[in-house]
């Protein structure tokens, strides 16, 4: 006798391909839930969950566990903070409107808070709407206070100017809590978020990767609707195949991930009221160089580059030798995953191994769907690096979809350490 089917369970109340997750979490969580309802038959168990919608909940709470720290993915908030003024200086009577989906515990929203903030826009000029099908995550946000595990960039002067410690936690200032609101929701709900019109900059990250095919679908066709004819649509590095399919086109930010559905005109050199970008946390400190290689990584280049002013770089002007890594990166925005490959791999023969250079290269493997081969390279440049920190937070989400969960866990506290020791 076949056992209960909790995988169509689970992708009818919240789209998820049980597949991404990897048998091993959906069985733990099944078993969490079960002991919590003292029922020892799990046909008993099943029989709950469809007739209670609070024990299914409960389960999705189990099931969902949030991997988030502030700024993360930094160059995204670049993209973000020159897109939005942009978007003010072309209509100066303009309120934005932006919508972080799903929001977790809250460290996204005030990221884009903050990035808002630093690049001179005045509050009453935008609002942030942040969602998450988690009661938990967004009571979390609500409270929002953090611990060091949400600071994971090597430069934290963005916490000094912007939140109050106390007992060991962080909490976000009152000028950037008000300027966002957190509601609970359902992405595939009916109606989701009825009446609240569109949007002019959305980011939904690292969530369609959950779906399968046919919910994927379904989730960027709701995407489409919320998102402004001009508007701006960010996704994870692991998503952007996904969007060239529905005639959307790259923003043209190298690492962002940033989409939308037609170029923008040009207007110009951002200049006066609204700075280009905002005062965003430096990279994390790569390796000692090898054979030569510059200090400046190509990841710490680009976004020195866009941090100064200087504008989002585009594959065809990237030129030179020292080039490689940056145009494997603007190859990558912009959905092209086998050139950006390429160009990677011939930095790799031509200057040498560096973290930077094999955690991109992983992150392009593993958007491509060849997540053995993006183990390897973040492996790789954990060996030359055991502090590189896009690597262990890449390698940790990777091994927990592949059901490695113990694994996970021994790169979190990795992650924590490192936190910890920079903290001091």
């Amino acid at each position: 006798m076949a056992g209960p089917d909790f995988e169509v369970l689970l992708k009818g109340a919240m789209g998820l391909d049980a597949s991404s997750l990897g048998p091993s979490a959906i069985a733990r969580a099944i078993a969490q839930r079960q002991q919590a309802c003292q029922l020892a038959d799990v046909h008993a168990y099943y029989l709950r969950l469809t007739s209670d919608a609070a024990e299914m909940q409960a389960l999705v709470e189990a099931v969902v566990v949030p991997e988030t720290w502030f700024f993360r993915d930094r160059e995204a908030f670049v993209a973000l903070a020159d897109i939005a003024a942009g978007l003010l200086l072309a209509d100066p009577m303009r309120k934005l409107r932006l919508l972080s989906l799903p929001c977790a515990s809250g460290e996204e929203p005030y990221s884009m808070a903050i990035a808002l903030l630093d690049a001179g826009v005045d509050p009453q000029r935008f609002r942030i709407d942040a969602a998450d099908i988690s009661h938990v995550a967004i009571d979390a946000a609500r409270r929002a206070s953090y611990g060091l595990n949400s600071f994971r960039n090597a430069d934290l002067e963005f916490r000094d100017r912007h939140f109050r410690a106390s007992g060991g936690k962080w909490q976000p200032s009152d000028a950037v809590r008000d300027c966002v609101d957190f509601l609970q929701g359902n992405l595939f709900a009916p109606g989701f978020l009825p009446g609240q019109g569109q949007y002019d900059i959305i980011l939904c990250r690292n969530v369609l990767i959950y779906f399968g095919a046919d919910m994927q679908a379904e989730a960027i066709a709701i995407l489409l609707r919320l998102l402004g004819p001009d508007g701006a649509l960010f996704v994870g590095p692991s998503e952007t195949g996904l969007l060239p399919r529905q005639k959307l086109v790259s923003a043209h930010w190298p690492m962002a991930f940033a989409f939308r559905r037609q170029a923008p005109k040009p207007l110009g050199k951002v200049t006066g009221k609204f700075p280009a970008t905002p005062a965003l946390p430096a990279p994390t400190p790569a390796a000692a160089p090898r054979r030569g290689t510059g200090a400046g990584s190509g990841r710490a280049s680009l976004a020195g580059r866009a941090r100064a002013g200087v504008g989002p770089v585009i594959a065809p002007a990237v030129r030179g030798k020292a080039s490689g890594l940056a145009l494997g990166q603007a190859l990558a925005d912009q959905g092209r995953l086998a050139e950006a490959a390429s160009a990677c791999e011939q930095h790799l023969r031509e200057d040498g191994p560096t973290s930077d250079a094999y955690c991109l290269l992983g992150l392009i493997r593993e958007a491509a769907g060849d997540k053995a081969a993006a183990a390897v390279l973040f492996r790789k440049a954990l060996y030359l690096d055991p502090r590189h920190a896009e690597s262990l937070a890449h390698l940790a989400l990777l091994l927990e979809r592949q059901g490695d969960a113990h694994g996970a866990h021994l790169l979190r506290k990795r992650l924590r350490r490192l936190d910890s020791v920079e903290e001091a």
